[in-house]
């Protein structure tokens, strides 16, 4: 008998007195030790499906149909029967870990309150346990973590200790909703693999969301493919991959980050360049927080981007990519030279670095989060413009209107508000955003890798077209390797703060020259 069945499930929301469907008639299920994959386009009811198994969607929901675990009705179900099953029997691991993980309280409090729950386990026995999970989900020096808060950890670092949670009162049923989105390839790897041993030694079941088809070929025996609310084909994975029969699983198959960036004009103007960079975070303990020692977040870093170039930086989360773009952009502390624009801006000050910020941009990984949702898209693209000014006179609507087209959004749509556009929509407000002061350097901090894969081509091309334009210099960080070679011309690979090896992309990708790059290379598939 299966442990989860999902029989002729629908879900609608109430808005505005209509009724919204969300998902409509889906069926499935999921044996004990198999994996079972649901893919297809933010939006198409993946999410919604998995948390209508334990009732945790909002009460404007209407669910009708069957969901049973190990026998036992969970549309309806008593409160008592839901407490019990949630986080115990069927445990959760979500997509934003920011958002599931409380900012008031350390790591170690959030895990062994779970360990408390529901097994009763405490004191040393709850610490041993949680460093064995911690280290099981690649927490390096485990222990000298437990008091640390969830802002003091890389994206990365985040989503593993939400596997640890979730993993902790070892489920029968774990639902995976994009655990992987914010993993670099080696880290992901390891998940992958400890998910997989996880499920054959628990004998677990296992619903894996993901946009990510690669993952999906790796880990799943059974994948759902969900288009608008519905599952337009299903069947094992090699057979779905070897001969889909539905268009729209032939689109999301075909749809692969490829070709390569513009090559550079050979008297492109250097933008930004640095020499021996370092970034040392101060570890202080004691009533007088005495100094004893540092966080070495990146140590000598030596980078030169040129107009129109674009230096793909990658390694494991954590290894110092985005505080070595911050540094860059003077947003925090750091020693060794720094020059941008043919300027020595290490010694500026906040009042002389103003006129050139808006030559400097950044495009963050979580649009939704970076995004004022209390804001308009005409007022958020805008903001900058009232704090650098206008640079020809026109109206900021009209400006607004241009760089909305030039970026593929519809200028009609510029008093919506952030939650009534799509992810892709919105990462496309956050370029925009970063494009109207026509930056001379925009960072791009994981710009595609929270976006469904169709999403994730025309992002990148959007960025190769807004390249060759305007002779933009990117520095691209990313975990995923496709999109990097994609975007690159030139590739810094970072380890725990030092750079390890950087140089043209393609004869990195073609002859690596550490172990470490070997490592990173071989762990992305079809690359």
């Amino acid at each position: 008998m299966s442990i989860l069945e999902v029989k002729d499930l629908r879900v609608a929301f109430r808005q505005d007195g209509e009724s919204v469907q969300a998902v409509k008639g889906v069926s499935f299920s999921v044996d004990r030790g198999e994996t079972v994959a649901l893919v297809g386009e933010s939006g198409s009811g993946k999410s919604v499906t998995a948390l209508s198994s334990v009732s945790l969607l909002p009460s404007s929901a209407e669910i009708s149909g069957s969901i049973t675990y190990d026998g036992q009705e969970m549309v309806g179900a008593e409160d008592k029967l839901l407490r019990k099953v949630r986080g115990n029997d069927i445990s959760f691991i979500f997509q934003e870990p920011m958002t599931s993980l409380n900012p008031l309280h350390t790591l170690e409090k959030q895990l062994e309150e779970s360990l408390a729950l529901h097994q009763g386990i405490v004191g040393d026995a709850a610490r041993a346990r949680i460093l064995e999970l911690m280290a099981k989900v690649g927490i390096r020096d485990a222990e000298s973590r437990l008091g640390a808060y969830p802002h003091q950890l890389s994206g990365g670092q985040r989503q593993r200790i939400m596997i640890a949670m979730a993993l902790a009162n070892k489920p029968d049923v774990l639902i995976a909703d994009e655990p992987t989105t914010a993993l670099d390839v080696t880290i992901q790897a390891q998940i992958l693999e400890l998910l997989a041993d996880l499920k054959k030694t628990e004998d677990m079941g296992l619903l894996f969301i993901t946009h990510d088809l690669g993952i999906v070929k790796r880990i799943a025996d059974k994948v759902c493919v969900m288009k608008g609310g519905e599952i337009v084909e299903a069947g094992p994975v090699d057979q779905i991959f070897g001969n889909p029969q539905h268009e729209y699983t032939k689109t999301l198959l075909s749809a692969r980050t490829v070709g390569a960036p513009d090559p550079v004009s050979q008297d492109a103007e250097t933008i930004t360049e640095t020499e021996n960079l370092k970034v040392w975070f101060p570890i202080q303990r004691g009533f007088f927080r005495k100094t004893v020692g540092h966080v070495k977040a990146v140590n000598d870093a030596t980078i030169s981007v040129r107009s129109g170039e674009t230096l793909g930086i990658v390694g494991e989360s954590g290894s110092g990519k985005t505080t070595l773009a911050l540094a860059i952009m003077r947003l925090i502390a750091s020693e060794g030279g720094i020059t941008f624009n043919g300027q020595d801006v290490r010694s500026w000050s906040s009042r002389e670095l103003r006129d050139l910020r808006k030559d400097m941009q950044i495009v963050f990984q979580d649009p939704f989060g970076s995004l004022s949702p209390r804001m308009t898209c005409e007022q958020i693209i805008a903001e900058g413009l009232g704090v650098h000014g206008n640079p020809d006179g026109r109206s900021e609507r009209d400006l607004v209107a241009e760089v909305m087209e030039e970026v593929g959004l519809d200028p009609a749509s510029m008093d919506r508000y952030p939650h009534e556009f799509s992810g892709g929509q919105r990462q496309r407000i956050a370029i925009a955003r970063a494009m109207i002061l026509r930056p001379k350097l925009v960072v791009l901090d994981e710009p595609t890798s929270a976006l469904d894969m169709t999403v994730q081509v025309q992002i990148v091309d959007l960025l190769r077209n807004l390249q060759r334009k305007y002779g933009l210099a990117y520095l691209f960080i990313s975990h995923d390797l496709h999109v990097v070679r994609a975007m690159s011309h030139k590739i810094m690979v970072m380890k725990a703060g030092d750079v390890v090896e950087q140089g043209e992309a393609e004869a990195l990708f073609q002859n690596p020259q550490t172990d470490y790059t070997r490592d990173l290379l071989a762990a992305a598939p079809d690359l």
